[in-house]
């Protein structure tokens, strides 16, 4: 794991206060990875919240081995596996806290063959799903963009492997309950474009 004390660009971190306002406000902003010239980057269309006093939160029973990067600075990397999939998330607030935002789903934007090619080596050699099925969900986001837990701790700036950039414009916001999860099912902590195609659900 590697750690950083590098935070967001000031002009997205000055936003980005609670977990439940990151989730809203990291909704059009663009996650990606870069090797090299090749980029391969997408939209955020959908996030959810986890805060520290949330039952579904990794950090609800305080810090371990596994979630200690969402203890880290705002703007690092939170990846961890489950079902022999990553799931990638941003952390929030400040240290100590043990926040983060769950991405669940992107509109690619750069890089459509290089994800496909990404997704059908992580599936074993089988044709995965594409067009809206590609990126519509936060294990295939994660295969997409290669995330591993070899990202689990890093700063999501400017000149790393795997970032985030701000949104140019506002997008129109929905929200609903969180997916997926047995506790804490009836926060209405999940948000997402509202009539986007690439939403997982």
């Amino acid at each position: 794991m590697r750690n950083s004390s590098r935070t967001l660009p000031d002009q997205l971190q000055s936003q980005l206060g609670d977990a439940l306002s990151a989730a809203r406000r990291l909704i059009g902003c663009t996650l990606g990875r870069r090797e090299g010239a090749r980029v391969r980057s997408g939209i955020i269309v959908e996030t959810e919240a986890y805060l520290p006093d949330d039952p579904a939160s990794h950090s609800f029973r305080g810090r371990t081995r596994r979630n200690a990067s969402m203890f880290g600075a705002a703007g690092t990397a939170y990846v961890y596996t489950i079902h022999r999939s990553h799931c990638m998330n941003v952390v929030t607030g400040t240290p100590g806290r043990g926040e983060a935002v769950l991405i669940r789903a992107l509109e690619p934007t750069a890089g459509l063959e290089l994800m496909e090619e990404a997704r059908e080596r992580a599936s074993a050699g089988n044709r995965p799903p594409t067009g809206y099925l590609l990126t519509n969900g936060p294990g295939k986001l994660c295969q997409a963009l290669g995330i591993t837990l070899a990202d689990d701790g890093v700063a999501l700036l400017g000149d790393g492997g795997l970032f985030l950039e701000d949104r140019r414009r506002a997008p129109r916001v929905a929200v609903s309950r969180r997916v997926g999860i047995s506790k804490g099912r009836e926060a209405a902590y999940r948000f997402f474009i509202e009539g986007s195609p690439w939403v997982s659900r």
